[in-house]
């Protein structure tokens, strides 16, 4: 099929993945992967995915999966990237490296290529949904991400895992996998659940996904109705949905299948 050739990136707090994309949506090469960095800042993050780029053949364009609010291209906010390490406090520098940071143009500068770049779990979402109703996408992995959408369409980026619930934790930390093995997997999964109806109360979605490289540690028959399991490998999928989704005229749809047809192996992150 002729079209552009997608170099989709998945930043996440403890690894980066990247693949190249068919205007299919098919992944042409397997997923490689480097740990991510810490103290991780703008300029070594450019760096590490420079590196990573050149393990992948050829491409004309790039999307970008990151773990933080993402408005016109610039970080309004991201939790992980301004922590020294997973699990310590943020510190002023790093909040000032990141916080404004324009990083679709420095990708754009750095790869010289059309980049879009968005919120990891507004990416994924892009993969994922049915385009029916209110949907929710839940990511779990370092922290807690999600995405909402309204008839397929994405709405502006809203950072609901802030909120606070429980003993006063936000469900970004409480349910992040630094807690996860600070408190082990059932007082973890336990966590989860109840931050699942936390989100059912305040969105009121007929649908949530739920997914992330912690996604797999829970049961599907244990998660509730209306809710779905989906495959981490979705956050790079949904590298050519989120061009769709951004007004680029010069793809051909990408099926929600390409998501979820893989779902049984719920890929790891």
């Amino acid at each position: 099929m002729e079209g552009p050739l997608t170099l989709a990136i998945d930043v996440g707090g403890s690894g980066l993945k990247a693949t190249v994309l068919s205007p299919d949506g098919e992944m042409l090469t397997e997923r490689v992967r480097r740990e991510t960095p810490y103290p991780c800042t703008p300029e070594l993050m450019l760096d590490e995915l420079t590196e990573l780029a050149k393990e992948l053949p050829d491409y004309d364009r790039i999307s970008v999966g990151f773990p933080g609010a993402i408005r016109g291209g610039k970080v309004r906010h991201v939790t992980a990237f301004t922590r020294p390490a997973p699990g310590e406090p943020p510190t002023e520098e790093l909040k000032r490296a990141w916080f404004g940071f324009d990083l679709q143009s420095a990708l754009a500068d750095r790869f010289a290529k059309p980049v879009r770049v968005a919120n990891d779990a507004d990416v994924q979402g892009c993969a994922v949904i049915k385009g029916e109703g209110l949907e929710l996408v839940i990511t779990l992995g370092t922290g807690v991400g999600c995405a909402v959408f309204w008839e397929g369409a994405l709405l502006p980026h809203l950072e609901l895992s802030h909120g606070r619930y429980g003993e006063g934790q936000s469900i970004e930390v409480g349910c992040g996998d630094n807690e996860r093995h600070k408190v082990g997997k059932h007082e973890w999964r336990k966590r989860v659940l109840s931050a699942l109806d936390a989100f059912d109360e305040m969105v009121l979605p007929d649908h949530i996904y739920i997914g992330g490289g912690n996604a797999k540690r829970l049961e599907e028959d244990e998660i509730g109705p209306n809710r779905t399991i989906v495959p981490n490998v979705s956050g790079l999928l949904g590298g050519i949905a989120l061009w769709e989704r951004t007004g680029d005229p010069t793809t051909s749809p990408v099926a929600h299948e390409h998501a979820t047809e893989t779902a049984p192996a719920r890929a790891g992150g």
